[in-house]
């Protein structure tokens, strides 16, 4: 694995803080944003191929994760073995980028989809109109989770304290109010890894690439939960990674619904002041 860049999550400024009628300078602290490329390395032995993949922006931090969840998310690949390495690469046009500029090599037996990186099967809710197409995409690189006889049965009270538990693990987000937080859970409520970042598709992406990493995907006996809300795009990343129960701080989008539905996940939103909504499969939750 790489080794992290000499960059921060989280850098200071000057402000001047007004309360009343009373204007004094103070100062404060802000998530980082900053871009990274992700390019990916495939092929066979001596003819390999070089691919720019994405930028996208993110607070620096657990950027190899970052990577192998989206690989996962995007079905580039389905297991840890299929990545070779990743590495931060230094660009001689930027030489003071290293930390922005990631390279993912593939084993070389991994077979590369080029129409998947153009990522045209699905459209997010933040860029465009989603569909039942988009739902019909994902089917085939969803993970089907395991019969209702092998399912967790997780009883509310154990859902009713995973908010609290996310949030004292956010130390970022504590010092600085800007980041969403994603959180994995065993289904007896043991907090297992928590990503922050300015991105709530990338904090889960984050998760995600270090379940895979530790070979411990699928996630067909745990819970995640988002500090926001629940979109289509994080049924369809948890759908990948055979995810159980998807919990959400926030409301689910009707779509995220609907894909819950057809993935057999269990969706629970509004998760907060000892209360939730159970919006699919609640055979789970006790």
């Amino acid at each position: 694995m790489p080794t992290p860049p000499l960059l921060a999550s989280a850098e200071r400024t000057t402000v001047r803080r007004v309360e009343g009628a009373a204007a004094t300078t103070a100062t404060d602290l802000l998530a980082v944003e900053a871009p990274l490329e992700i390019s990916l390395g495939y092929g066979p032995a001596g003819a390999r191929q070089v691919l720019a993949l994405a930028i996208t922006m993110r607070t620096p931090g657990h950027d190899a994760e970052l990577a192998a969840g989206f690989l996962l998310s995007e079905g580039i690949v389905r297991q840890a073995v299929d990545i070779e390495s990743i590495e931060y690469r230094a660009d001689p046009r930027r030489p003071k980028e290293r930390g922005n500029v990631l390279r993912v090599e593939l084993a070389p037996g991994v077979a590369v989809a080029l129409d998947r990186l153009e990522r045209h099967f699905y459209t997010s809710s933040s860029c465009g109109v989603c569909g039942k197409t988009s739902i019909d995409a994902v089917r085939a690189a969803s993970c089907p989770l395991p019969p209702p006889a092998d399912a967790p049965r997780v009883p509310a009270s154990i859902i009713h304290a995973l908010p609290e538990r996310q949030r004292a693990a956010q130390r970022v987000f504590a010092q600085t109010g800007g980041l969403h937080a994603t959180a994995l859970f065993s289904a007896e409520g043991e907090l297992l890894t928590l990503r922050e970042d300015v991105g709530r598709h990338n904090a889960f992406d984050k998760v995600v690439g270090a379940a895979l990493l530790a070979r411990q995907v699928p996630l067909h006996q745990h819970i995640i939960l988002v500090s926001g809300r629940a979109s289509f795009e994080l049924v369809q990343k948890a759908a990948v990674a055979g995810v159980a129960i998807l919990a959400a701080v926030g409301a689910p989008s009707s779509l995220a619904v609907e894909a819950a539905e057809e993935f057999g996940l269990t969706l629970l939103g509004f998760v907060r002041d000892q209360r939730f909504n159970i919006y699919t499969h609640e055979s789970r939750i006790l």
